[in-house]
């Protein structure tokens, strides 16, 4: 029989490693990877020379810790069980807290600022909107389309218009992404009481054209890096290619609406940001 203290030492560190495993994916680290890639492409683009990489990894170091404090109560941990209320909700202020610290000493206060503003906004208003009224959408992709800004500011030390360019597309991007992800898991959302807009709209008139609206301002903006000077005329063909396929498919969905419809919107909205931003990087001028 084994000796109940060998039994303790052996649980001990298997209890340490799960704790840490849940407060990993409290952190939701594939959103903070996405958050990360679109501030290294608002710092790469807004980089007026060579890039400073040391500012760079400073910038995304604050922005991964700020992002990753933001989203804890989003993850299975909590509602199993494995992780209490009162344990996530220090977890994630600490990390929050030290992400905002970090951005203002290692990279400076106005980038600090951007990263304040996004917590403040995600937290306190998106969070308790979505509760009340379909308009959460709208103000949750505020905070989701700041992160190239970041980037930007902290390449430049000043805002300018290639960040807000920057901003728009990012803003205009999560409204279908979103709305294709509320369509599919509209019974799901309705259930834990969340007001996005498919729940209050059953029939799905609005929700279908709010899609296409989206898509058609999207192409739009799409276009501005090349407009504004920030890109080639090589990114601004690829950008009206990308935006024109993506607005096909939220036609497609409005036409005709169904749950395959909106997963292929979806699919669309996944591949149409990486291309884009990839496009961005290459041809920029």
């Amino acid at each position: 029989m084994t000796p109940p203290t060998e039994v303790f030492a052996e649980a001990f560190p298997r209890e340490r490693r799960r704790v840490a495993t849940d407060l990993f994916a409290l952190t939701k680290p594939r959103v903070v990877l996405m958050v990360l890639v679109t501030t290294l492409v608002g710092f790469y683009v807004g980089s007026p020379g060579p890039l400073d990489f040391g500012r760079l990894v400073h910038a995304l170091v604050g922005t991964a810790l700020a992002a990753a404090g933001m989203r804890r109560t989003r993850m299975r941990p909590l509602p199993d069980g494995r992780i209490q209320p009162l344990e996530a909700l220090a977890f994630g202020t600490l990390v929050t807290v030290a992400g905002l610290a970090y951005s203002v000493i290692a990279v400076g206060p106005l980038v600090g600022l951007v990263t304040l503003a996004t917590t403040v906004l995600y937290l306190f208003a998106y969070t308790p909107l979505k509760l009340r009224t379909p308009f959460c959408m709208i103000v949750g992709a505020v905070p989701g389309a700041l992160p190239p800004v970041t980037g930007w500011v902290a390449a430049r030390g000043e805002f300018g218009a290639g960040a807000w360019i920057l901003f728009s597309i990012l803003f205009l991007w999560q409204l279908p992404h979103t709305l294709a992800i509320a369509r599919l898991y509209r019974d799901d959302y309705a259930r834990a009481g969340v007001r996005v807009l498919p729940v209050v709209d059953p029939d799905g008139d609005s929700t279908e054209r709010q899609i296409v609206i989206g898509c058609l301002a999207l192409l739009a903006a799409g276009l501005l890096p090349t407009v504004s000077g920030l890109a080639g005329v090589a990114y601004f063909t690829g950008a009206l290619l990308l935006g024109l396929v993506f607005l096909a498919f939220g036609m497609a969905q409005a036409v005709a609406p169904s749950t395959a419809a909106a997963r292929r919107v979806l699919f669309a909205s996944l591949l149409y940001l990486p291309a884009l931003l990839v496009l961005l990087a290459l041809d920029k001028t």
